[in-house]
């Protein structure tokens, strides 16, 4: 069972533009932001593996921060202003 299609989380299909937000990328640097607590929105790509965005889902929503699925890796990269994919990106408060 698919579990993603089954989650109550939103989805957005197409990624609004980050490049104007202050971001991290990937998944390293997300955690990172979460337990600091400037995490403000989540990011995670669809076609990402699951063994890279369950785990960072399930901290997510330990955190109560909202997380969003989006269409692709491709497309959040762009979104985010990178010319490489992307799994995850999280907004996050300037420091």
């Amino acid at each position: 069972m698919d579990k993603k299609k089954d989650c109550k989380i939103p989805e957005c299909g197409d990624c609004p533009d980050l490049t104007k937000e202050s971001v991290v990328v990937g998944a390293k640097q997300l955690r990172k932001a979460v337990f600091s607590g400037r995490t403000r929105r989540v990011f995670l790509a669809r076609d990402a593996d699951p063994s890279l965005t369950e785990p960072l889902e399930k901290l997510c929503v330990e955190h109560h921060i909202q997380v969003t699925w989006v269409s692709s890796m491709a497309s959040l990269g762009r979104k985010c202003g990178i010319e490489v994919s992307a799994a995850a990106a999280a907004v996050v408060e300037q420091a």
